[in-house]
């Protein structure tokens, strides 16, 4: 269904001008974007070089040389890589028509910054006013399904890789991003759409199909 990504669609909202911006969000890590990137997936490489240049170091267990990484050091690298992305990608790819698809956008700093590291949320706020201003997703998915069980894929999926910083946190830190996800849907549920992601993977992209279905997004 490449197709679905470059075709020109009416936008949700004004503030999507000419394409649709639909970030999908995971719990801890159940999928990433795998599901919603087998329906709507480019004929090119979607990503900016200098954004996961900047991302790498935050996920990184051995650039700092025996040093650690402040959390509120961490939450500005991950705000300087959402400008480079939206710059240089997001923003000129809806000015183009086309749909975007994130793996994780605006509310995952919420989550893991906000509730995983407990930073404070009207810094994030301030933060999130000057880097992203108005540019909200036209949906985003939440992806969400128990702590363990999210683990448990990841390791499955990783196994024989290193982890990095986020992937070797305990289980309780990633109850927190969760709880905070989910906090964050019930205040915006227009937006924010909660998908079981305890099912498999072909019940969960047809319940994502059905949510772009009733947006008359596809047909």
């Amino acid at each position: 269904m490449k197709h679905i990504l470059y075709k020109k669609f009416q936008p949700a909202t004004a503030d999507s001008r000419d394409g649709v911006f639909t970030p999908q969000l995971e719990n801890g890590d159940v999928g990433r974007a795998y599901v919603l990137d087998g329906l709507l997936r480019s004929s090119g490489d979607i990503f900016t070089p200098l954004a996961e240049r900047i991302r790498e170091i935050v996920l990184s267990l051995d650039n700092a040389r025996g040093e650690s990484m402040p959390p509120t050091a961490e939450l500005l690298l991950m705000f300087a890589a959402r400008a480079v992305h939206l710059t240089n990608f997001v923003e000129p790819s809806l000015r183009a028509g086309r749909w975007v698809v994130c793996d994780r956008f605006i509310d995952a700093t919420y989550a893991y910054q906000g509730g995983g590291r407990r930073l404070n949320a009207e810094h994030i706020r301030q933060l999130d006013a000057m880097v992203v201003g108005a540019r909200r997703p036209d949906l985003t998915v939440l992806l969400d399904a128990p702590v363990e069980q999210a683990l448990e894929r990841a390791r499955q999926r990783n196994a024989g890789a290193a982890a990095d910083r986020f992937e070797s946190e305990r289980a309780e830190f990633f109850e927190r991003v969760r709880d905070a996800y989910r906090a964050r849907a019930a205040a915006e549920p227009t937006r924010i759409a909660v998908v079981d992601a305890s099912q498999s993977v072909d019940r969960v992209a047809s319940q994502i199909l059905e949510l772009l279905v009733a947006r008359s997004w596809i047909s």
